[in-house]
């Protein structure tokens, strides 16, 4: 007896999630097809009913971690506190502890910016298509005339987010890590002002 095409969409999306969620862990090479299957529940056998090749699977699983992301970035933006406000709570939550250590939730421009560099044109065009997203958010945000140098600020701001955030989760001192968050984020309020 087949699979309903509900069925079918549920196991494809369940797929995609799981996948996401590992690269994000482990890197787009840490896992394989099979163990992939295995921890969505389904077979080996069934990855290609839902995937022409693990590329399409890998680009599907980066826009879904970017497309995750982004609506938690987008949250907190969405708040009705001044410009600085939302700009520390930002610049707060993405170096915070919780985020450095949540590898399989956290944002997907800093855990898989390694992987996307060597991946598929699609991967790389919905991380290219997000990391845009990320300066005109930060751009609003930035205190700067004219627009030219609000978009310098947002340029510098995420690659201090994503290179801070980065670094601390690739020292083993702990002190240090946190240091490299502290040090990060007061910087960037000071720049985004």
């Amino acid at each position: 007896m087949g699979h309903s095409k509900a069925n079918k969409e549920q196991s494809h999306e369940r797929i995609v999630q799981t996948a996401a969620a590992r690269f994000r862990e482990e890197g787009v090479d840490g896992i394989g097809v099979a163990d992939l299957m295995k921890e969505a529940g389904l077979t080996h056998g069934g990855f290609y009913r839902h995937f022409g090749s693990r590329d399409e699977l890998v680009a599907e699983a980066v826009e879904c971690a970017l497309s995750d992301g982004g609506r938690a970035v987008e949250a907190v933006a969405a708040s009705k506190a001044s410009r600085q406000v939302v700009a520390a709570r930002l610049v707060d939550a993405y170096l915070s502890t919780a985020h450095r250590d949540a590898l399989a939730t956290s944002c997907a421009v800093t855990t898989l910016a390694g992987d996307v560099a060597r991946s598929n044109q699609r991967a790389r065009t919905a991380y290219t298509q997000q990391v845009n997203s990320y300066l005109d958010l930060l751009a609003r945000l930035a205190a700067a005339e004219p627009s030219k140098d609000k978009r310098a600020k947002a340029i510098t701001a995420l690659s201090s987010l994503v290179g801070a955030v980065s670094l601390s989760r690739a020292v083993n001192d702990e002190a240090l890590s946190q240091e490299i968050l502290k040090s990060a984020a007061d910087e960037l309020k000071a720049l985004l002002g």
